[in-house]
């Protein structure tokens, strides 16, 4: 049993999703990304992608900007400030969890 369990309770839940947890993933490592790779990294079809998109919008971890580029839509991705400090906590976060195990 971990020393501090209540460290399992900090576990972001929104990000611990595993489909959102690798959309996060993608997207701390570049300044933006568009739809379709994102898509394509992560081998999501476009309904679902969309959907953790929301979810991750609506509680301001990602920005989601749509545009016309030479006739064609063209969404693009980028992590708030707010979603970056999130996936930063949470990664702390399984480290504790994980830290407090016995060996």
């Amino acid at each position: 049993m971990p020393k501090n369990p209540a460290n399992l309770k900090n576990i972001d839940r929104v990000i611990h999703e595993p489909a959102r947890l690798m959309i996060m993933t993608q997207l701390y490592v570049v300044e933006s990304a568009d739809f379709l790779f994102l898509q394509n990294q992560i081998q999501m079809t476009p309904g679902n992608l969309s959907a953790h998109l929301t979810k991750l919008e609506k509680v301001g971890y990602v920005e989601i900007v749509k545009e016309f580029i030479e006739r064609k839509p063209h969404t693009a991705l980028k992590l708030t400030k707010k979603g970056r400090s999130a996936f930063k906590e949470y990664q702390q976060n399984l480290k504790k969890v994980f830290s407090d195990l016995p060996k």
